[in-house]
């Protein structure tokens, strides 16, 4: 019962910095709606980029703590 909530604790706490991080980055990087209409492929290669940095941000920070 324990352990349930541990990694349920742990879920929202990574859920919630890559969230925050993707958001941070987004913004700091001009990642706009703007780009993914005049070039989906950059927009698209970006948000992976900035997706795959904020997984291992939250690895880092949360999850292999």
């Amino acid at each position: 019962f324990y352990i349930d909530n541990y990694l349920a604790d742990v879920e929202e706490r990574a859920k919630n910095l890559f969230e925050q991080t993707v958001k941070s980055l987004v913004e700091k990087e001009q990642v706009t709606e703007k780009l993914k209409a005049g070039n989906m492929m950059l927009w698209v290669r970006k948000m992976n980029n900035i997706r795959n940095r904020a997984r291992e941000i939250v690895n880092e920070q949360v999850i292999y703590r």
